[in-house]
């Protein structure tokens, strides 16, 4: 028989264990956790990142950077965090969508509370568009209400089905709660190639008039790229209620890469890839790119997108 005495000890030092390793401090060091509320973003970092992994964006960095560290340091702020990134393809939206997802969740597009839906996987076919509605509203209900510092990123939105993105609205909205869940933490992205067209004719312009790309203000471009997605039946923005109830915070556009931006991804990549950097396989890469306009040849016509590929036929240098 074991002693009263003895017995409640055990019991004693088994609670205290279970209770240590059930606490969140302890546990959180193991398993991921949702952010506490109040943790706020790391400025500096995040602005370092920002700085040297994205090339000739200095518009998109300064948007992101300031919305999302202005929502990171409101204690009570009214909606999610909306972003709608534009551009064509290889000029850095998956990216900086991805370094601001590691920023809130350290292991970013593999955290359980980072979301990425791709149109043409997650919602393919037109037919099913109610389903594909019921079922958007209740993972994001789900999932915001087991983290309300959820990330939601939304890429294809040019493909995805007219009406579709609609559904979430409420989620978005001036509203403290829907239906006793909290939103106002969350943040939401999408990207969409629409408006690029739009951006590379801005840019042109001021290049044309003899303007430096980085004299290209937010003022330049939002109006007329909010309209032109609106209006665009190949947006995922069409008519949307997002636009017409000013729920999408900003309008961010990415502009078209230069010669000297691809060589910036190469040599990035040279490095990434452990390579001392080769200024003759920066040029090498750099000439097999297309540009466009046929005449002057300056913006890339895919970015940076097949940067990788092509330094793959170099390894041997």
């Amino acid at each position: 028989a074991v002693e009263p005495l003895t017995m409640g000890l055990a019991i004693g030092v088994a609670s205290a264990l279970t209770g240590y390793l059930s606490h969140p401090r302890f546990y959180c060091n193991f398993m991921e956790c949702c952010p506490s509320a109040g943790k706020q973003l790391n400025a500096t970092a995040l602005k370092v990142q920002l700085d040297t992994k994205l090339f000739g964006q200095h518009l998109a960095k300064e948007v992101v950077l300031k919305a999302v560290l202005g929502f990171s340091n409101n204690p009570s702020p009214k909606k999610p965090l909306t972003l709608s990134l534009h551009g064509w393809a290889g000029t850095g939206k998956n990216y900086l969508s991805q370094i601001l997802a590691e920023h809130v969740h350290p292991t970013g597009l593999r955290s359980k509370f980072v979301h990425l839906f791709l149109a043409t996987l997650h919602f393919p076919h037109q037919e099913q568009l109610k389903l594909y509605k019921e079922q958007l509203q209740n993972w994001i209900r789900g999932n915001v209400s087991a983290c309300p510092h959820s990330v939601f990123i939304f890429d294809e939105m040019d493909k995805m089905h007219p009406g579709l993105i609609d559904a979430i609205k409420p989620f978005l909205d001036y509203y403290e709660q829907v239906d006793g869940v909290s939103y106002t933490k969350a943040i939401f992205i999408f990207l969409s190639n629409a408006g690029g067209d739009l951006i590379n004719k801005a840019a042109l312009d001021f290049w044309t008039s003899g303007k430096q790309r980085e004299e290209i203000q937010l003022k330049d471009l939002e109006p007329t790229l909010s309209v032109g997605v609106f209006n665009n039946k190949n947006s995922g923005l069409w008519h949307s209620s997002l636009i017409a109830r000013n729920l999408i915070d900003y309008f961010v556009p990415f502009l078209p890469l230069e010669h000297k931006h691809v060589k910036m991804c190469v040599r990035a990549e040279m490095t990434a890839r452990g390579y001392a950097v080769n200024e003759k396989v920066v040029q090498a890469v750099a000439d097999e790119m297309t540009f466009f306009p046929k005449e002057q040849k300056i913006y890339s016509d895919k970015g940076c997108k097949t940067v990788q590929a092509k330094l793959d036929i170099h390894e041997d240098i």
